[in-house]
């Protein structure tokens, strides 16, 4: 049977196609790819006409999974085949890992494939904030996953819960460095005071560099974390988030664990000039820097004595080794 045009394919996808049509596809998809057909079934099966609609519920259940996973590893994927794969056939080989692995599968539609995830494709949905923080059944049923670890299921449970109580005064602090603009200041304030945290973490994430560099000191540590996971978020904001005393440990910890963020040398020495850089992050970072910044640390009195020392050392060391 010969193969239908891309055209004719795109009409049935998005409902465009002729009844005759429609039902030729649920008696027979010879014509189509296993992709191509599952996708068009689960779009069928919600049809408005009862007879399309019920037999392409009936060829679904005869469909072989794996046309449903070629399908549901398209980028642009239809929610239809993404909601049917995760509902009905979340335990078959691969389908649940794919549909994380999607970015444009919808959070809700997680719930149902948790169960049946990975050890590592848990570790990759824990960590995408953005997207957990979309849905609150999604983060309790990660939460009760026996992948988690203790630290995640707190932050799980940050995301949609009370949380910490907003620091007002830290925030307006940051505004006052991010937005000069009094009357923008003054609206971002406003804004922020009324979303939760699973608002502020979003905003975190696709906000402009005002919303960042604000969010950056949130009370909460979800919050924070989720700014370091913007997609907008630049070289220069990182470098000067390095340099900043007033981020916590954490914050400053995961810059530094971060391989994208350590390939900037300035990024390297900020953390390094941070007196706020816990001391193993800081020791380990020390081979990182040059003759003339690792002198500047040995003489900065506001590092710690131990890095200072250590640093001291290194350039006797290094000296040492060109003789």
């Amino acid at each position: 049977m010969e193969s239908l045009s891309p055209e004719v394919i795109e009409d049935l996808r998005h409902d465009r196609a002729p009844r005759e049509r429609k039902l030729a596809v649920c008696s027979s998809g010879a014509h189509l790819s296993p992709a191509d057909h599952a996708e068009i079934l689960t779009v069928l099966a919600s049809d408005p006409d009862e007879m399309v609609a019920t037999r392409a519920q009936d060829a679904l259940l005869s469909m072989p999974y794996e046309g449903f996973l070629e399908a549901v590893r398209r980028l642009q994927a239809l929610p239809a085949v993404l909601s049917y794969a995760a509902r009905n056939l979340a335990d078959k080989p691969g389908i649940a890992d794919a549909l994380v692995q999607n970015g444009n599968c919808p959070a809700a539609y997680l719930v149902h494939v948790v169960p049946h995830l990975s050890v590592a494709k848990i570790q990759e949905l824990v960590d995408d904030l953005e997207r957990v923080s979309d849905s609150q059944a999604l983060a309790i049923a990660l939460e009760n996953s026996t992948s988690v670890t203790a630290e995640q299921k707190s932050l799980l449970r940050e995301m949609h819960g009370p949380g910490v109580p907003l620091d007002v005064a830290a925030l307006a602090e940051a505004a006052a460095e991010a937005e000069p603009d009094d009357e923008r200041r003054k609206t971002l304030l406003q804004r922020l005071a009324k979303m939760n945290v699973a608002q502020r973490v979003k905003f975190a994430v696709m906000g402009g560099s005002e919303a960042r560099r604000t969010l950056i000191r949130d009370s909460n540590k979800v919050v924070q974390r989720a700014v370091l996971q913007s997609p907008r978020l630049t070289d220069q904001e990182v470098e000067a988030f390095a340099a900043m005393s007033s981020l916590t440990d954490e914050i400053l910890r995961l810059i530094a664990s971060n391989r994208k963020f350590r390939k900037k040398y300035t990024v390297v020495r900020n953390l390094l000039n941070n007196p706020k850089t816990p001391i193993d992050v800081s020791l380990h970072l020390l081979p990182m820097i040059n003759a003339i910044d690792l002198k500047k640390l040995a003489s900065n009195k506001n590092i710690p004595e131990t890095l200072r020392t250590t640093s001291g050392k290194l350039i006797r060391t290094r000296a040492d080794q060109k003789k």
